[in-house]
């Protein structure tokens, strides 16, 4: 087989390529390890950037998103357990976020690329990347058994932190950046009414919390625990009074509970891999840099690199602009290292690293202040919002 790009994962940021590879007339294929149904049941964020809206519709693949999204106008910051809220529209030029899920996002462009006929692969295993430092890349993997090559002219790594196309760099090509924050979040989604309209971070002495949503009837809510902390030490019960316990009283006292309907422990990393090209293959999303979820920033970020990634795929195959390929990396690292800023000032702002009393009111007085400056109000909504592309 032959196309001119191999995609390599189809997770939002793969998925999101193809398609606008497609609306570009450019051929592709998307190989992913997984089945489809297993692609749509990953639970993930669910804070969408005003670009992600703007960059699904592009795809015509926003129409959901924009019937079904929930803008978020503000943002609320918790300290010393009071709420202060950030208006995000007025701080940024009318600029908000909108609540929708990240598995609705990977479902709303699994169908539009079925839909105009774009071919997917499911169930791709072994896949190894080979030539990508020449003009004559592929692609080969294993399905039922049965070993299948692709020829291609460009190779996308969207296959995340864990996938096979960053590993295939040659290690003296590649330089990572990497920090594990000494905690993780437990995560619990229920189908209960959302404590507030819009996200709450919440910074306490018993540690961190988040209050979140996937609609006006689900809710999404962390809390920090020790990075080697088990799901099964945690009964619902249990949660459910922590979380009370790290919220405003006005808030805990409106708090809803329910039974979970997932509970997970993620740990936090900031990660960035450089540079994101390397020939013919080009990464993007979590196969070159994570960010803590701290901010929502994640899938924001795989969405803007696939922004960059498709204009200078579409430079290369129409004008032969073979140095787009290299710059794609460029400008795309420039916007990964500022959101890695906010989410890393951010996480350390919220959350408790130790039980250093001046520290944590260090991080209350600073947080007095960016909620009470009209430049610190400012700093969080753009950022919140997302910087420009």
């Amino acid at each position: 087989m032959r196309t001119q790009v191999v995609i390599i994962g189809a997770g939002p940021a793969g998925l999101l390529l193809g398609r606008l590879l497609d609306l570009s007339g450019i051929d592709n294929v998307l190989l992913e390890r997984q089945t489809r149904e297993h692609v749509l049941s990953r639970i993930r964020a669910g804070i969408l950037e005003q670009t992600t809206v703007d960059l699904l519709k592009s795809a015509e693949a926003g129409d959901r998103v924009a019937r079904e999204g929930i803008p978020h106008h503000t943002l609320q910051l918790a300290f010393d357990y009071q709420s202060v809220a950030i208006e995000l529209s007025r701080h940024t030029g009318g600029k908000v976020v909108t609540a929708y899920g990240q598995t609705e996002v990977t479902r709303d462009l699994c169908d539009a690329r079925e839909a105009a006929g774009g071919q997917a692969i499911y169930q791709a295993d072994a896949v190894e990347l080979f030539d990508f430092d020449t003009d004559r890349p592929y692609v080969t993997y294993r399905r039922d058994g049965i070993d299948y090559r692709i020829d291609c002219d460009l190779i996308a790594g969207c296959d995340g932190y864990h996938g096979a196309s960053r590993a295939a760099v040659p290690e003296a090509a590649i330089t990572t950046y990497e920090k594990l924050y000494p905690f993780g979040w437990l995560g619990v989604l229920a189908d209960t009414v959302p404590v507030a309209n819009e996200v709450v971070y919440a910074n306490t002495e018993r540690g961190f919390a988040l209050c979140s949503m996937r609609s006006m009837t689900r809710s999404r809510y962390y809390i920090q625990c020790p990075v080697d902390d088990r799901v099964e030490n945690w009964s619902d019960e249990a949660f459910w009074d922590e979380l009370r316990r790290r919220l405003p009283p006005a808030m805990a006292e409106a708090l809803e509970t329910g039974p979970s309907l997932e509970k997970s422990i993620a740990p936090l990393r900031s990660f960035v891999a450089e540079p994101m090209c390397f020939g013919r293959l080009l990464l993007a999303g979590d196969a070159a840099h994570v960010v803590p979820p701290t901010g929502a920033k994640g899938l924001n970020l795989a969405v803007s690199d696939i922004y960059y990634l498709h204009r200078a795929m579409r430079a290369f195959f129409a004008d032969h602009d073979i140095p787009a390929l290299p710059h794609y990396s460029k400008i795309a690292l420039d916007r990964v290292w500022k959101t890695e800023r906010f989410s890393w000032w951010l996480t350390n702002l919220t959350h408790r690293f130790s039980d250093d009393r001046f520290e944590q009111k260090m991080k209350e007085a600073e947080l007095a202040y960016v909620t009470t400056s009209e430049v610190g109000r400012q700093l969080v909504a753009e950022n919140y919002v997302g910087l420009p592309l």
